[in-house]
């Protein structure tokens, strides 16, 4: 087991590149907190058709736990949760083969529930500790990595090796649908090649889970965060839902919101006690009442976990969206987020689970919730369109020039060490072909 201080491995993460292999992006680096007691591996593959954290934890387990180990010795944490969902059999029984190997290290199970995977949600299910809201979990001693981000820190740590592939999902309408380690920058259309080809005519591709991601280009690349491809109808519920125009759906919430609380009762984060109502945002929005601004300052709360326009509202309306638009509004003018009025828990939070399978029926997701085995062969192409800003904080900047020729894992673009960021790294060998404000183009 390699001891290590704490400024040593935040270094050589900052190093290697490795940010929050899901979500924003969030460099591991500055996560690292002395403040954490507790340090949670979420495994909770919060959304529909995901499969890669519970198959990289399968397959990697004795990397993704030692790994765990140097990070919660280095940060002096008392005590280390892999949570899982009890339904990941695979995982859970890899996991209890190895933890008799390592001190102070438990399984903490999830319920098949979305969105268990949310860090407050997760943070709260396996400790008992409520995130306040408009908090960070290190407010309450803890610090949460998925799965593909710790297996990065591992990699890390074996002689500095950065992040330059990722593992991505490929599923919905696919003839094959699959998961693969590819090289960061690939196209998106490569990808659902790899998985077969479309089995639908008319289709559109979603880059995330199909609860929180949106709709890309084929020819997009692949970024640290990238954890699926979602290959969809045109006409499916959740590619229309994507393609709302926000000036209809509040004529339509005017129109239609019976003020049924149905969005509100079922919100995540509203049951953990955060001032996050979207009945009445809803109201208030729609009805153009000032009179009373919390609702409109409270979306800051929202966590966009999509629940209420997806599966709560029997009209069809967009909470999320209209919410997330509205909390953009407040930022671009710079008012501050409201100070939390944090309640109890609610009594009937745990009545109120949407289960998994009830989701994916509601999204009409049941006929592509298929396996997609992993498959790590070598996944070679001639060229990758490296995005300068794949994290939180700035941008990175090129450190190479067009017609330069660079070496797998060559870092390319660096990030200020004053500011949060993260480095970016060459995925394959080749040329630098281009070079703009938003992108490294590197080719054979």
């Amino acid at each position: 087991m390699i001891n290590m201080k704490l400024d040593e491995l935040k270094n050589i993460l900052h190093d290697c590149g490795v940010v929050g292999a899901g979500g924003a992006g969030f460099p591991s680096y500055a996560k690292l907190d002395a403040r954490a007691d507790t340090i949670i591996l979420n495994c909770a593959e919060c959304e529909p058709l995901l499969r890669l954290h519970r198959q990289v934890l399968e397959h990697h387990t004795r990397e993704i736990l030692t790994a765990l180990q140097i990070v919660s010795e280095a940060v002096e944490a008392n005590q280390v949760i892999i949570a899982v969902k009890p339904n990941y059999n695979r995982a859970v029984e890899a996991v209890e083969s190895q933890l008799p190997d390592f001190d102070n290290m438990r399984i903490g199970l999830l319920p098949n529930a979305y969105p268990a995977g949310d860090e407050v949600v997760t943070t709260y299910e396996v400790t008992g500790r409520v995130v306040p809201a408009g908090e960070l979990p290190i407010s309450v001693g803890v610090t949460v990595f998925n799965v593909e981000t710790m297996l990065n820190i591992w990699f890390a740590l074996q002689g500095g090796k950065p992040v330059v592939d990722k593992y991505i999902t490929i599923a919905g309408a696919v003839r094959n649908p699959v998961t693969l380690k590819v090289p960061l920058g690939i196209e998106a259309s490569k990808l659902v090649t790899l998985a077969g080809g479309a089995s639908t005519g008319d289709f559109v591709l979603i880059g995330g889970g199909p609860m929180t991601g949106g709709l890309i280009h084929p020819s997009d690349p692949v970024t640290k965060t990238t954890n699926a491809i979602l290959v969809m109808p045109q006409d499916h519920l959740i590619v229309k839902k994507r393609k709302s125009n926000p000036a209809l759906e509040m004529k339509r919430a005017m129109s239609a919101c019976c003020q049924c609380r149905m969005c509100t009762d079922l919100c995540p984060r509203y049951l953990l006690g955060h001032p996050i109502e979207p009945h009445s945002f809803m109201r208030s929005a729609s009805n153009g009442v000032t009179n009373n601004v919390e609702p409109y300052r409270n979306t800051y709360f929202c966590s966009a976990c999509g629940l209420c326009e997806m599966y709560s509202c029997f009209q069809g309306l967009s909470p999320r969206s209209l919410m997330v638009n509205f909390k953009s509004e407040l930022r671009d003018h710079q008012v501050p987020m409201p100070e939390a009025d944090q309640k109890p828990v609610n009594s009937q939070r745990s009545g109120r689970y949407v289960p998994m399978s009830r989701l994916i029926a509601r999204l009409g997701l049941s006929q592509y919730n298929n396996p997609a085995p992993l498959l790590e062969d070598e996944i070679t192409v001639s060229r990758v369109r490296l995005m300068l800003s794949q994290h939180v904080g700035a941008p990175a900047v090129p450190v190479v020039k067009i017609g330069d020729v660079v070496a797998r894992g060559q870092l390319v673009a660096a990030c200020d060490p004053s500011r949060l960021g993260a480095g970016i790294h060459a995925s394959i060998s080749g040329k630098v072909h281009g070079i703009t404000n938003r992108y490294i183009l590197i080719g054979n």
